[in-house]
């Protein structure tokens, strides 16, 4: 058995529930929460603790589900923030409830149980505060602004985070994965939701509909497996397997897709700012250094 605790928000499904699982497997203490207690049962007969949380619930809260998971284990050397779902609408058609409701959940989830856990990490000077971001964090999409803005606010929040907290021996982390078999994109899973309003006429002829259409094609063809992805993360976050003897990466990417996704948005970045130069640096004053 390891020292390791997990907590686990958005537990019941998808890469909080594997990790959960794949914690479990190496003899970790594992607490699992999430909106809906029931859809962990199977992580509660493996092991783990479960409780009931809505990320978007006050500080108090929050605390107290932190500090069941300290009562019983004595710590939390791991948090997981995987709380979130897809707002699939185009940026004219969502309204203003909906998009605060996606970055309640996706953003301010992740900033309440962040500032909540570092309470406890603080004291020790140890812990790993993991932040779920996506290929979404990289590149935007039509019918999907809101999301991927959601998730290019996480890696901007976990870059800020990692070098705030590195000198007090706590590590942040972005998890960038690409498409996964998690059944995120399934319209009935309750990870997707479309926008209530009927969708602009104008926008009919447009590439909105068909990338709608498209998640449709790749749900549950998605080319990343859970299952490996969930044992390289518990192997980088705890410094084992593929991870022993690196340290723990402001980034971890997962998934071809993704990868190739990144390299395609330097490669494209360096050749607009190459094209642009000129331009950029005229903005400078006279007497700068160039």
């Amino acid at each position: 058995m390891t020292g390791n605790v997990w907590f686990i928000a958005g537990a019941s499904n998808g890469f909080g529930r594997a990790i959960g699982f794949e914690a479990l497997k190496r003899g970790d203490k594992v607490v699992a929460s999430s909106r809906n207690p029931a859809k962990m049962a199977e992580l509660e007969k493996a092991g783990a603790m479960v409780l009931a949380l809505d990320v978007t619930s006050d500080d108090a809260t929050i605390q107290a589900a932190l500090q069941k998971a300290i009562d019983a284990y004595g710590k939390i050397t791991h948090c997981i923030n995987a709380a979130g779902y897809i707002l699939e609408a185009a940026v004219e058609e969502a309204s203003p409830k909906e998009v605060f409701d996606q970055f309640n959940t996706n953003v301010l989830g992740v900033i309440n149980m962040t500032r909540n856990v570092l309470h406890h990490m603080r004291p020790r000077r140890q812990g790993v505060i993991a932040n779920f971001g996506s290929l979404g964090s990289w590149q935007g999409g039509p019918a999907y602004g809101y999301y991927c803005s959601t998730k290019f606010a996480i890696t901007g929040l976990t870059e800020s985070l990692h070098d705030e907290v590195k000198s007090l021996g706590i590590t942040a982390v972005v998890i960038e994965p690409g498409y996964f078999r998690t059944g995120f994109l399934n319209p009935g899973g309750g990870n997707r939701l479309a926008a209530a309003n009927p969708l602009i006429e104008e926008y009919r002829d447009s590439v909105v509909p068909e990338v709608k259409a498209r998640l449709n094609v790749v749900d549950n063809n998605q080319p990343g497996d859970v299952t490996k992805a969930a044992k390289v993360i518990v192997d980088v976050l705890t410094q084992t397997g593929v991870g022993e003897g690196r340290e723990i990466p402001m980034r971890l990417v997962l998934g071809r897709d993704v990868l190739e996704v990144i390299r395609t948005k330097l490669q494209n970045t360096e050749a607009l700012l190459k094209e642009w130069e000129d331009v950029i640096v005229s903005t400078d004053h006279d007497d700068v250094q160039k």
